[in-house]
């Protein structure tokens, strides 16, 4: 799943540096206690990596899915969809929605373990996430190393284990500090120093940034028995060659016999020097099934081999090496059986199944003697992509027919695994991993509901919320970016999105039919192939009027659909490495001569940084005049990732912002302005520095008010009310606001916000890697 950042952190604390006269009107608000909503999903379906697959080895239908960046997910075998169990944390707990690493007691099939953390550094931020049933409620402790949910090798493991003879010890295998254990179900940790008390540096870590860092991948425990309240002595693990040559190891794998006190290394064979291992599984029957790859994944590259090793000898079972056009690796990997009838599922990487006897899952029912492929060119529901990264292969252990394995758009499963041409389908209801980098709701008599702009799987129109999108500009963009449509005339839809390998040179795309067919804009904005950020946005005026805003530049305008373009008058931005800078750029839908342009001015601590500005133009956003009293109300800077603007559809020149620290609405079309009071960032720890620990407000939509309200829309904000951050609305205005979501629905954070024009009381929004909420 590509790594949006700025929408992961969007919410959290950003830069700040507030002077302290707003030179504006204040509204104090009240605060009034309702009922929150209902959520539930706009349905994609999967959308994003699943780097692994957990199940319970003896209760039937007890299965996990952990993501990179979009929580975890309980399967819930009653309803056959999953049910998502990390939807309650916090914003400030964004890094941490992702798991590294599950896993399950073997003698209690209510306790989950989860380990937590984005990123990999030598700092100690990664986190054990600890339920007793079935992930419906969370404790959580620091843990003294740090965690990859979405760093390369994400698919290796499983990382975390829990002894099944003595339940209370776990030991994990981290990425840069070696092998840890815990004897009392995950409170304390202490590093396993008789295998490694090597600690990496930053540097050693960012010498291997690209590839990853992948450590200690793995630990199995060597038996079939489990309660015995005895500690399992004989272990397996497997070190990755980045920690190994930093750490003076000389093996790839290690065994102890007396608990981890001693542990001695294994000699591999000689063609797997260099190579990760993906996954080790052990049989039954105590045979260890070892998967041999060169590259880190997801999708890893080869050579690959699998080896069969049975405490002395190593058997090899299957081989890649590259040829021409192809380099298959290995990931997925799964037993069921004993002895000579052993069912191996072995998933290949680096493969999308092209031709028959591409192997992408291959299926052995003889212990590796013999073996054939059960994916490619087998029938499939739907049009997803099902190959290319099989990182994890599962099967079923109280069903060998049944067999699951990963991608990067969710899951896929057979459930007559021993057929010539077994079918599969996506098992994907209920899980929704999506980026998502702009919403626009359509406007009332619109053929369709919803544009929804997300990373990976482009630009989608929703014509209905409970089934998975078909129209959309396909093929012509990876990211999709922004959309806007024509208000008086919504069938008329301009994108723009990053470009494709198939059309390096489109940018951006309309259409007027409501999305059914898409025509690329046969010119571009002079930056628009070059500045291709999550940031950059698109307005739309009326049919054939574009305003196209990338990051980093100034806006340009098209009157011809997209065909040629200029530069609108407004101010140079001084791009900044690392910064969101730019505009975010909205039309009047009362009246598509105005179009409104806002600058949050950058970061304080970076060049070319300033104040925040505001601009109106009367001409369909050709030329703009600058409000001096916005500049003077909210003169401070912010970066993009941290504001937002909307427009009321019902009245002309009805404007609110969200500018990090507060809500900003004007009734006039930006002439003058009005502060709202209820809205204030959280600055926690972060009291003596120059940003807070949570911004104020930061996201902002405008939807159809309920019948006998005081205003023509609703308003809907996130941020930070009397230090409570959520999402807040209100139906008269601003004078009165209630929590909207509640703690149970907060989704890591939640960035992007679009309301309905149509249905009073719904909102649209997109949690952190969790695809797009509404409220019912």
């Amino acid at each position: 799943m590509s790594s949006i950042l700025a929408t992961l952190l969007a919410g959290c604390g950003g830069a700040d540096n507030a002077s302290p006269a707003a030179q504006a009107p204040v509204l104090a608000a009240t605060i009034k206690t309702a009922t929150q909503a209902r959520w539930m999903n706009v349905k994609y379906g999967g959308g994003g990596y699943v780097p692994g697959l957990i199940y319970h080895p003896t209760s039937p239908d007890v299965l996990y899915a952990r993501t990179d960046v979009g929580g975890a997910y309980r399967w819930d075998a009653a309803t056959a969809t999953w049910l998502p169990i990390t939807d309650g944390l916090h914003v400030r707990d964004g890094f941490y929605h992702g798991s590294e690493s599950m896993a399950l007691d073997p003698n209690d099939d209510q306790r989950v373990y989860m380990s937590a953390g984005m990123y990999v550094s030598d700092k100690a931020d990664a986190r054990l996430y600890i339920s007793t049933d079935r992930g419906d409620n969370w404790t959580y402790v620091n843990l003294p190393f740090s965690a990859g949910s979405n760093s390369p090798g994400r698919a290796v493991g499983e990382r975390l284990m829990v002894d099944p003879n003595d339940p209370t010890i776990l030991f994990y295998g981290t990425r840069t500090q070696g092998l840890w254990k815990s004897a009392d179900r995950g409170q304390t940790w202490q590093q396993v120093s008789s295998l490694s008390s090597t600690k990496m540096t930053q540097d050693q870590i960012s010498a291997v940034h690209w590839s990853g860092v992948v450590g200690v991948a793995q630990v199995i425990f060597d038996t079939s028995t489990k309660g015995t309240g005895s500690a399992t002595q004989t272990i397996y693990t497997a070190v990755a060659p980045d920690y190994a040559s930093v750490a003076g190891m000389t093996f790839s794998m290690y065994k102890t016999t007396d608990g981890g006190a001693t542990w001695n290394g294994i000699a591999t064979p000689a063609d797997t020097a260099g190579m990760y291992v993906p996954h080790m599984v052990r049989n039954k029957d105590g045979m260890m099934y070892v998967a041999f790859t060169k590259d880190t994944g997801p999708g890893a590259a080869g050579p690959s081999r699998l080896y069969k090793f049975d405490g002395t000898n190593w058997t090899l079972l299957k081989k890649y090496d590259a040829e021409q056009w192809v380099n298959f690796g290995m990931g997925g990997l799964s037993v069921s059986g004993t002895g000579a009838t052993t069912r191996i599922a072995l998933g290949v990487t680096n493969s999308w199944g092209n031709w028959d006897g591409q192997p992408v899952v291959q299926l052995s029912d003889d212990a590796g003697a013999t073996w054939r492929e059960i994916s490619a060119m087998a029938p499939h529901t739907g049009t997803e992509m099902w190959a290319g990264w099989t990182d994890d292969v599962e099967i079923d252990p109280n069903d060998p027919e049944h067999i699951m394995h990963v991608n990067g758009g969710g899951v896929w499963e057979t459930k007559n695994a021993s057929a010539a041409k077994p079918s599969w389908t996506r098992k994907v209801d209920g899980m929704e991993e999506t980026a998502t980098l702009s919403l626009m709701a359509a406007p009332p008599g619109a053929s369709y509901r919803l544009l929804n702009s997300s990373g990976d799987i482009g630009m989608k129109v929703y014509t209905e919320l409970n089934k998975t999108p078909t129209l959309g500009p396909v093929g012509l963009m990876n990211n999709g970016m922004s959309a806007d449509m024509a208000w008086s005339t919504p069938s008329y839809i301009a994108a723009i999105g990053t470009s494709t390998w198939d059309h390096p040179t489109v940018g951006g795309a309309y259409s007027t039919d409501s999305g059914v067919t898409w025509t690329p804009f046969a010119g571009h904005h002079p930056q628009g192939l070059t500045n291709q950020s999550d940031l950059s946005n698109v307005a739309v005026t009326k049919p054939g009027n574009i305003i196209w805003t990338p990051n980093n530049a100034v806006p340009a305008y098209s009157t011809d659909n997209g065909t040629t373009w200029t530069m609108t008058d407004l101010p140079a931005v001084d791009p900044t490495p690392w910064i969101y800078r730019g505009y975010k750029v909205v039309a009047d839908r009362k009246n598509p001569n105005k179009v409104y342009a806002y600058n949050p001015g950058g970061a304080w601590w970076a060049k070319g940084s300033e104040t925040q500005h505001f601009y109106a133009s009367t001409d369909g956003g050709h030329t703009f005049t600058e409000s001096a009293a916005f500049k003077l109300a909210s003169d401070y800077v912010t970066d993009l990732p941290s504001v937002s603007i909307a427009v009321n559809p019902n009245a002309e020149g009805d404007i609110w912002v969200a500018d990090g620290r507060a809500v900003m609405h004007s009734l006039d079309g930006g002439v003058t302005w009005t502060k709202l009071s209820t809205f204030a960032p959280f600055w926690g720890a972060n009291a003596t520095w120059s940003y807070p620990e949570l911004w104020g407000a930061t996201s902002i939509a405008l939807g159809k008010a309920p019948l006998g309200s005081k205003s023509s829309a609703s308003v809907y904000v996130v941020g930070v009310v009397n230090g409570v951050w959520g999402v807040y609305a209100s139906d008269d205005g601003g004078v009165t606001w209630r929590r909207f979501n509640d703690d149970k629905h907060q989704y890591g954070g939640i960035a992007q916000l679009a309301a309905d024009q149509s249905v009073p009381g719904r909102l649209y929004m997109a949690g952190s890697g969790r695809g797009v909420l509404f409220s019912y």
